[in-house]
């Protein structure tokens, strides 16, 4: 199902890839894909159901594994029959039968299966390591990992994502360089279009960067912003600067009475220009004229009818303007609603964040308690532990071995005062008999010190004290030995009776021996035996 390699080329099979799965330590997952594995897949790897690399294995009462997730996924709706039992014939109830609490976790195939060599799945990826590895460290993490696009959808890796956001993506959102809005990058022209803020320029004075805003303004006062005459609607087609309108209607006031004329008398806009028209005659004595009044009433006629379609323009748009108010104070209405649901709701996720936070300390307060009563049971342990050394290192037959590892390494540490003196573990002359311990110093003690080993013997506090005679008078032999078996330096002695260091149990010194420093047989492979043995009398 999963062999064949990953194709290095790239363009053409993008878009048809898959996006990468996410990592599994971001929930319980199924398991890890056969391609991860770098050497040859065995079957008992797999998982019985999503047929995978097991992820967090479980075993069944029948035998077979699991991944975590699939199990709990199969038994989430009831018990359910084993499809590995039945496959295999061997189906047999109610081991066969898979329900909640029938399994466990299968730690020794957890550990076989994270130590497998993995390799990344991801097309040009070098990524090796251990199954372990990759879920812990580079599963849902690699660089080369495909993802789709948020906005546009195309499928691209991890490491390119940032820059497709930025600079390729036609669906990404741009913010209006010049009004700050924000766009899609497709709609670029569309918005310069209608942007309030889109530097224009005059056409006029040839002024730059008007703000499309201020451009109506503007070339209301701009004195070179060339406009129709205003005798355009009876056919003069001429546009002139309005700061030279004046002299236009000065010099063609003729032309425009003219005009005037022909268009009360046709009952329609004379269409040829002021150019075409022929030039006056001459005038004589006699000669008619169009009656001034009558012009002059056509002309207050026409400033009439122009006001009334600037008043019908302006009630259209104050209708407009009323439709839009109107619109804006229920869109008004719906957000005051929504910001009192929103603050409904925001209070409600304050109070459930309170009764989170308290939640969250009394937990606190039970795992501080638990890692105290830990830190208590650890301390228990550290004891019996040591304990267990010392029942296992003594000796209830008054014969001892004292053997003293790293022997070079110790010295060198009694020379520079590190550790002057050791203790050797305790042992007894019987069960229920005396408790002695030795205690060497490397490096000598007192006169010795620096040419001897000073060697002390040690009468401990026992369990067995009141039971026992005292003065201590037993026979000890103490004996350095010749791991070569060539000569053994031998020293025995009893203690004396009277010293006050035997007398009691409440008062228990000890009494030595030096040797001179040894060298060959004595401490061999960095090792050093001391043999001593309690005679009693």
């Amino acid at each position: 199902l999963f062999s064949g390699a990953w194709s290095h080329a790239r363009s053409g099979i993008m878009a048809a890839q898959e996006p990468s799965p996410p990592s599994s330590l971001e929930g319980n997952k199924p398991g890890f894909p056969k391609k991860i594995l770098a050497n040859k897949l065995e079957d008992k790897h797999l998982c019985n159901i999503c047929l995978k690399i097991l992820r967090r294995p479980f075993q069944a009462q029948c035998g077979h594994r699991f991944c975590s997730y699939c199990f709990n996924k199969a038994v989430s709706s009831g018990p359910q029959k084993c499809s590995a039992c039945i496959k295999e014939d061997i189906f047999e109830e109610p081991t066969s039968i898979l329900k909640q609490g029938c399994a466990f976790p299968d730690n020794a195939a957890k550990r076989e299966v994270e130590a497998l060599e993995a390799v990344c799945i991801n097309e040009e990826c070098s990524w090796t390591g251990t199954i372990k590895e990759y879920e812990a460290n580079h599963e849902g993490k690699c660089d080369f990992r495909i993802l789709p696009c948020p906005s546009c959808k195309e499928l691209l890796r991890a490491n390119e994502l940032e820059r497709h956001n930025e600079r390729e993506c036609p669906e990404r959102t741009l913010n209006c360089k010049y009004c700050k809005e924000p766009f899609h990058f497709k709609n670029i022209k569309a918005h310069d279009e209608i942007c309030p803020k889109y530097p224009m320029i005059c056409e006029g004075c040839a002024k730059k960067k008007i703000p499309r805003e201020k451009y109506v303004d503007h070339i209301k006062l701009c004195t070179k912003f060339r406009t129709p005459c205003r005798f355009h609607v009876v056919g003069c087609d001429m546009t002139v600067e309005k700061e030279k309108i004046h002299d236009h209607e000065q010099a063609c006031s003729y032309k425009h009475l003219n005009l005037l004329l022909h268009f009360i008398m046709a009952g329609a806009p004379v269409q040829g220009a002021c150019a075409l028209l022929p030039p006056p005659p001459a005038p004589t004595l006699g000669t008619s004229f169009t009656p001034l009044p009558t012009a002059v009433g056509a002309a207050l006629e026409l400033q009439l009818h122009s006001e009334k379609t600037k008043v019908a323009e302006l009630s259209r748009r104050c209708q407009e303007l009323e439709l839009k108010v109107s619109t804006f104070e229920n869109i008004v209405c719906v957000l005051n609603r929504e910001m009192e649901r929103s603050a409904t709701t925001m209070e409600a996720y304050n109070r459930q964040h309170r009764l989170d936070q308290d939640k969250i300390e009394i937990l606190n307060n039970k795992v501080r308690q638990l890692e105290r009563t830990v830190g208590l049971r650890d301390l228990s342990i550290v004891e019996m532990e040591a304990k267990m050394r010392e029942m296992s290192a003594a000796t209830y037959d008054g014969v001892f071995v004292w053997k003293i590892s790293d022997f070079s390494k110790k010295r060198q540490d009694a020379v520079a005062g590190r550790a002057p003196a050791m203790f050797s573990p305790a042992f007894y002359t019987s069960k229920y008999g005396y408790k002695m311990c030795l205690r060497i110093y490397l490096n000598g003690d007192g006169t010795g010190r620096g040419t001897h080993l000073s060697l002390f013997f040690v009468v401990m506090r026992g369990h067995s004290d009141a039971l026992l005679k005292w003065p201590f008078n037993q026979k000890v032999t103490l004996m350095l030995l010749d791991q070569n078996n060539r000569e053994h330096i031998i020293d025995a002695f009893r203690p004396d009776i009277s010293s006050s260091s035997f007398q009691s149990i409440l008062c228990l010194e000890s009494f030595s021996f030096s040797l001179a420093l040894c060298s060959g047989g004595h401490c061999l492979n960095s090792k050093f035996r001391i043999w001593v043995l309690i005679t009693c009398l």
